[in-house]
């Protein structure tokens, strides 16, 4: 598992395996959402395989599968209402991080200024400065 924090309740990390779940557990996360289609990666680490040692480690898990194409305002709204709903720090999880932070930042355009949300993502290795336009059309809405 490679975590990396983008808020004190929102972390996201490259592709995870079931192995890492009670790591995940241990380091205190309550919630996993898994942005990553199953098309993309072989059946051991598909979601059901990874909700399965979720569960068994304690932990809440959600799938919402993100592509450029579902990249919409509604999965934006979704993933945010998940990780605003969770009992505690939620792991997002894609095949390099970058949808679950591109995600996050979307989610965030109308209560946190462009520049606060890309030093966020910056600060966690997500370079996400082509974002910029869309963050400030959000944000004038």
């Amino acid at each position: 598992m490679d975590a990396r924090v983008i808020t004190p309740r929102y972390s996201v990390s490259p592709q995870i395996s079931a192995e890492d779940l009670p790591a995940i557990a241990a380091a205190g996360y309550k919630m996993v959402i898994c942005n990553r289609p199953d098309e993309e990666v072989p059946p051991s680490h598909q979601a059901d395989a990874i909700r399965s040692a979720a569960e068994a480690a304690g932990l809440r898990f959600e799938v919402l599968p993100l592509t450029h194409q579902t990249m919409t305002p509604e999965n934006v709204a979704l993933q945010r209402e998940l990780y605003e709903g969770s009992e505690g720090p939620v792991l997002a999880y894609c095949a390099s991080g970058t949808r679950c932070s591109v995600v996050w930042a979307l989610g965030q355009a109308s209560d946190m200024s462009a520049d606060d949300i890309l030093q966020k993502t910056a600060t966690a290795g997500y370079q996400l400065d082509g974002l910029r336009p869309a963050l400030a059309s959000l944000a004038s809405r």
